[in-house]
């Protein structure tokens, strides 16, 4: 099993920056590729970043490419994301998830583990 805290959401202007992290807890000598996902109110929960196990391959949601980046340090079990530029449209509750494998994906369904979410509001 793996334990999965977010943490770093709150309430930001738009155009302005924020820093969410993920904390990875149990079985992480396992190796996992992280993504994270959100979602706003009255939505589905939708693709937003993920990275493979070294970090060596990431990929974004149309969305957000050139704003926000993903990042891990597996020394610290602890997957990031950057997000820049915001708009009032990325308000939402960000998850992190693992899923047991190297490989990251897109799809939602081929996590295994989920954390509880942090809320991020970006003002107008």
């Amino acid at each position: 099993q793996v334990q999965l805290v977010e943490s770093g959401g709150g309430l930001v202007q738009a155009g302005g920056s924020l820093r969410i992290s993920c904390a990875a807890s149990g079985r992480t000598r396992s190796m996992y590729a992280m993504g994270w996902f959100r979602q706003a109110p009255g939505k589905e929960r939708e693709f937003v970043a993920a990275i493979n196990w070294s970090g060596g391959t990431t990929y974004y949601a149309d969305s957000v490419k050139g704003r926000f980046t993903i990042s891990r340090d597996n020394a610290k079990n602890t997957v990031y994301l950057q997000m820049n530029s915001l708009k009032p449209e990325d308000t939402a509750v960000y998850y992190c998830a693992a899923r047991r494998s190297v490989l990251a994906t897109t799809g939602e369904d081929d996590y295994d583990y989920w954390g509880q979410g942090t809320q991020v509001t970006v003002s107008s």
